[in-house]
């Protein structure tokens, strides 16, 4: 019987806060309670919660073997998951993963100390769809998992990574998602090798200057780029499939290169320096628009999104409300809108949201607050 086991984080509510829930231990009735007393019985040795003496953090020192950590577990086992358990490259490779090589599903090894990803420990993982090794101190990654061609998500995100591996585009071939927010990326390399797969790109958090190697990657659907030094939006045209387009706290200064992705759900575009909403005549279908800290003195160019849920605007230089009513007063799916901290907000003073309610009667939010339905 296969089964999941975590070894749960004593010392972080919020380690898992970013890319998904704290995962619970699921096992066989009569074993999962033993085997998941084991498991927290050895995070708390290796924490050094009985012991009270104090252990090397760098070299992840503990009083119990590395090789004894999931002795318990039956090769069945598809999920292991040894967040934040002090696990430096030596240790990974004496905790024994191949034997688990038949029925591995997913390995979470985040917030670590592991700085060299060992192809005899992780190659033998053919089974393995889901990779985490979030937070720990990766530069190379090198032909580690090349096997690995079942895997679907990997995340190498918080790493001293420089570039996107070669080695991942041409073994790699069933991944649907890949995350490497806050590496030290400086240029996207050309991705074809993940043409028909990808449908999630994350580089947010890194150095790159220009949107560029992503021609080949026609299923995307979600690209993310947020705090990058990118100063245009340029080279996607050929991503007809994308629904979700972040590049939030750029240097963007112009809205355009957006003609070709006409199945556009949602654009975010915060923290930039836009001065003016325009070239979005294509995106039909965007649902959410957020400009929010921007330099954008008129809300104009956008009557025509009648498929818009969400509008943020917030931060910026709009001085009057004239515009509001006929850009966005027959466009019936608006729900949220933000406008606060621009000068109109100060100007209208205490009419400032009445007015919005007046204006735009299907409203159910504006800027924090749910307006009262009478």
């Amino acid at each position: 019987m296969s089964e999941s086991v975590t070894v749960p984080d004593t010392t972080s509510t919020s380690s898992n806060a970013i890319n998904g829930a704290v995962d619970t231990a699921v096992a066989a009735p009569g074993q999962a309670r033993e085997r998941t007393a084991r498991v927290e019985a050895v995070q708390a040795q290796v924490q050094g919660d009985s012991s009270g003496e104090e252990e090397d953090e760098e070299d992840g020192e503990a009083d119990i073997e590395d090789s004894q950590i999931l002795e318990d577990l039956p090769d069945e086992t598809e999920d292991i998951d040894l967040n934040h358990s002090r696990l430096n490259s030596a240790s990974v490779e004496k905790l024994g993963l191949p034997r688990f090589r038949e029925h591995l599903k997913r390995l979470c090894l985040r917030q670590n100390l592991i700085s060299h990803i060992d192809p005899a420990v992780f190659n033998a993982l053919t089974k393995l769809e889901d990779l985490d090794l979030y937070d720990n101190k990766i530069k190379h990654v090198g032909t580690a998992l090349n096997n690995l061609t079942n895997l679907v998500s990997l995340d190498l995100s918080y790493n001293l990574i420089k570039h996107v591996p070669e080695e991942l585009e041409s073994h790699l071939t069933s991944l649907k998602t890949i995350y490497f927010v806050q590496n030290k990326i400086s240029h996207i390399r050309n991705l074809s090798g993940f043409a028909a797969t990808l449908r999630s790109l994350e580089l947010g958090g890194n150095r790159i200057r220009q949107i560029e190697g992503l021609e080949a990657l026609v299923n995307l659907e979600e690209l993310w780029l947020g705090k990058n030094k990118i100063t245009r939006l340029e080279n996607l045209g050929t991503l007809k499939k994308l629904r979700i387009l972040s590049i939030q706290s750029n240097r963007i200064t112009k809205i355009e290169g957006l003609e070709e992705l006409e199945n556009l759900e949602e654009l975010l575009l915060s923290h930039n320096g836009i001065p003016r909403i325009e070239g979005l005549e294509k995106n039909l279908k965007l649902r959410m628009l957020d400009l929010g800290n921007n330099f954008v003195e008129r809300l104009e160019n956008v009557s025509h999104l009648t498929q818009l849920e969400e509008l943020w605007i917030n931060d910026n230089k709009i001085t009057t409300l004239q515009d509001v009513e006929p850009q966005l007063k027959h466009i019936q799916t608006l729900e949220t809108i933000y406008l606060e901290r621009n000068p109109v907000q100060t100007t209208e003073g205490s009419a400032y949201r009445r007015k919005l309610i007046l204006m735009l009667p299907q409203l159910k939010q504006i800027d924090a607050t749910y307006v009262k339905q009478v």
